[in-house]
């Protein structure tokens, strides 16, 4: 059904229309309205779930670790601080292979107090074993949350999924979106079968102590299941499209104007829409928006840039003593790095405007460029 709704909105109908039975949550800001919206949903008898209102971010993730343990599907969401509160569970969720789905509405860290967007805030997460996914659009932001239910679940992957939104560019944003029926969204995403699940009448253990004789095979696993969602992502997004019609790249990566591009641009988010407006008047500029941080798309990357004579990565976060995050991975497995530029733009809501993009394109085509460039900053 087409219509139109705030981006919380749209996404909390569609966290509804994949039937979770535990919604653990806790307000911050910008993600307030999709916990406001589904408590709405489930006081109005349309959505037969346990609403768990917790008293901390920790506490939420808390209580998803131990409903999805228990065999049910999950679902929470954070931002911020409340993410970083939430990193002692993450790994916990991820290492206890439970799959667990999270919208995280990107918002930068304090200090100083910032409630604006950039995304660094699920950057320092990245370490956590959660797939991170990344979205452009509010349509998109719904449709992922659908697709990381059937990557999660897939018996081969077994791993948490953190869909990633720009906080108030998109989850305040009122726009179209095509909110599927009840009835599509139980014919492509199976109900939740969990292979274990703590049950009394076969007791099992989750997260034991690991002892050095054994704690590598356990992390090797992760890496193993990670890997293998390369696949599964690409494999649930070529689905999606044939089930609903919409397609986002190959799941990993969007290609856009590449076929003739000298010169590239690396983004990930709902800037990529303002980027796609100023090279549509650059023949020789494409873009690559990355959809998956997590597993890192590396060999699609490496295809797509081998041509390249110059790459520049705009990013809204920032790794204090090295440069942008995506840049100093994607430099990580280039033959030539230093046709790389990190171009850090939007820390705390900033705006990048079409000015700033065609700058970094005049930069980079007349190797005028640093290797890492604050953008816009008065320093």
């Amino acid at each position: 059904m087409k219509t139109i709704l705030e981006g919380s909105e749209a996404v909390a109908e569609v966290v509804a229309l994949c039937r979770p039975a535990v919604l653990a949550i806790y307000p911050i800001t910008p993600q307030t309205h999709i916990p406001e919206d589904l408590s709405q949903i489930v006081a109005d008898g349309k959505l037969n779930a346990k609403v768990i209102y917790a008293e901390s971010e920790h506490s939420a993730i808390s209580a998803c670790v131990g409903a999805s343990a228990s065999g049910v599907r999950t679902y929470t969401a954070t931002s911020s601080q409340g993410l970083a509160l939430m990193h002692e569970i993450l790994f916990i969720a991820s290492g206890m292979r439970l799959p667990i789905v999270m919208t995280n509405a990107n918002r930068a860290l304090s200090a100083p107090i910032n409630i604006w967007n950039d995304q660094s805030d699920s950057i320092a997460q990245r370490d956590t074993g959660w797939i991170q996914l990344y979205v452009e659009t509010n349509q998109e932001a719904a449709d992922k949350i659908i697709q990381a239910y059937k990557i999660a679940e897939d018996w081969e992957i077994l791993l948490p999924v953190m869909v990633n939104m720009d906080g108030f560019t998109l989850t305040h944003c009122v726009e179209p979106a095509d909110i599927p029926e009840q009835e599509e969204v139980d014919k492509f995403l199976p109900k939740f079968n969990p292979l274990y699940k703590l049950d009394p009448k076969n007791p099992m253990t989750f997260g034991p102590i690991a002892f050095p004789n054994s704690y590598t095979e356990f992390r090797k696993m992760q890496w193993n299941a990670m890997e293998k969602a390369k696949e599964k992502i690409k494999e649930v997004n070529s689905q999606f499209y044939k089930f609903f019609g919409r397609n986002y790249g190959n799941g990993l990566i969007e290609e856009y104007n590449m076929e003739n591009a000298d010169y590239v641009i690396i983004s990930m988010g709902s800037v990529c829409g303002t980027i796609k407006d100023v090279i549509d008047k650059h023949k020789d500029v494409g873009l690559i928006r990355v959809i998956s941080f997590r597993p890192f798309p590396s060999e699609e990357l490496k295809r797509a840039l081998k041509d390249a004579k110059g790459i520049a990565v705009i990013e809204k976060d920032v790794s204090i003593g090295i440069g942008g995050a995506l840049w100093s991975e994607v430099r990580g497995f280039l033959i030539n790095p230093d046709k790389v530029y990190s171009c850090i733009a939007g820390l705390g809501g900033r705006d990048v405007r079409k000015e700033d993009i065609e700058n970094i394109i005049e930069w980079l085509k007349k190797g005028k460029l640093e290797e890492v460039n604050w953008i816009k900053t008065d320093l």
